[in-house]
């Protein structure tokens, strides 16, 4: 059975910092494209940032220097540390694993940047 276990979500002030993980089991997580989506109430799900199997990035354009993904093959495990936050970065936040013939989907953390 897969499972996508994010955490690290929460409640921060603007310009804090908060580091999102996403435990993977049931997959052969190398081989896969890891992920971070997020969805902001009336908003649709978009992309924060993509990490391959082989290391190569893509963070949104607009969260480039603020977000960055990483994983620990290792571990399992995918990280998006997010910096400088604003009110606007507030969303469930989603990890993603894919490959050509799979996708799954966590079932989201809760961010909150407010004071």
């Amino acid at each position: 059975q897969v499972q996508l276990v994010e955490s690290g979500g929460g409640l921060v002030q603007p310009g804090g910092s908060l580091r999102l993980s996403c435990a993977a089991s049931g997959i052969s997580f190398r081989v896969y494209t890891m992920g971070w989506y997020r969805q902001a109430p009336g908003n649709q799900r978009e992309l924060v940032a993509s990490i391959h199997n082989v290391g190569t990035t893509n963070h949104a354009e607009s969260l480039k220097g603020r977000f960055t993904i990483s994983r620990d093959n290792a571990k399992n495990t995918v990280y998006l540390q997010m910096d400088s936050l604003k009110p606007e970065d507030t969303a469930v936040y989603y990890c993603n694993a894919r490959t050509p013939v799979d996708n799954y989907w966590g079932q989201g953390t809760q961010v909150t940047v407010a004071t």
